[in-house]
């Protein structure tokens, strides 16, 4: 089986490996395609996302490296593009949008970052009212394809996190899944598909890849395909339970695409 993964991070946002080890890596495994996806530039300072004067030199490595590659491996330049960024997409191969801020009270709310920030969050923002909180988060993933003009919509349910080490919200709650539903019905009007990533995995916060296996359902029966990526951050996770979960898809009968080109 040829393994693929197009939610790749590198040392020019919050990856702990450069450009080429990641494509070394890539190949070591065996992969046939590898896409690039920096953390796109926020409003705000922060120690993940790439500077915006950075970007030309991101794009340039990378088309060095795909000229050096090109007999070995497909190599694709792309951008994870967060809600709340101002920055051009046009020069890019594709989009990966994502949210990982909640817009609050005059303040941006991390919804990755740690278990005890969401709790915070939760608790001095919303009253303690978890379900208020995801709402706003769908609402907000719901227009990610608008926003962005994404190819792939990045880790949907991203919000559930932490749930399994701090359960902090009720996934089974009425609320909740009318939330996170109404997103989904959303997001299927858009040409953009929806990646099963297990990057959460990966790092040992969640035992099961994004989306939740009732939400991915869902998306299967609309009969839109998905993408398989890993989310990586390092060269030793670059192809964590990519093959696993494409054995798991192929069993359910669900489908998936097997190269970027599919979907450009």
């Amino acid at each position: 089986m040829k393994i693929t993964n197009y939610h790749t991070h590198t040392v020019y946002c919050d990856g702990k490996n450069t450009c080429e080890e990641m494509v070394l890596s890539a190949i070591d495994k065996n992969m046939s395609e590898i896409g690039f996806s920096v953390h796109s530039p926020l409003p705000f300072d922060t120690d993940w996302a790439i500077k915006e004067e950075e970007l030309p030199k991101y794009k340039q490595e990378l088309l060095a490296l795909r000229e050096k590659y090109k007999n070995q491996i497909k190599i694709y330049i792309g951008i994870e593009q967060d809600y709340f960024s101002a920055n051009s997409t046009d020069d890019f191969d594709y989009v990966i949008g994502s949210v990982h801020h909640i817009y609050k009270n005059g303040e941006y709310l991390a919804i990755d970052l740690s278990a005890d920030e969401v709790k915070n969050n939760i608790k001095k923002h919303y009253d303690g009212d978890a379900l208020a909180y995801c709402e706003d988060y769908y609402k907000l993933v719901s227009d990610v394809y608008n926003r962005t003009k994404c190819q792939i919509i990045g880790h949907f349910d991203l919000v559930t996190k932490f749930n399994e080490r701090m359960p902090l919200i009720e996934t089974n709650n009425k609320r909740y899944q009318k939330a996170a539903q109404n997103a989904i019905k959303e997001l299927l009007k858009s040409p953009a598909i929806f990646e099963i990533n297990t990057g959460a995995i990966s790092r040992g916060y969640r035992t099961t890849p994004y989306p939740a296996d009732d939400l991915l359902d869902i998306i299967a029966d609309s009969g839109k395909p998905f993408v398989i990526n890993s989310d990586s951050h390092s060269v030793d996770s670059i192809d964590f339970g990519i093959a696993k979960m494409a054995r798991e898809l192929d069993m359910c009968g669900y489908k998936y695409i097997k190269s970027l080109d599919e979907i450009l």
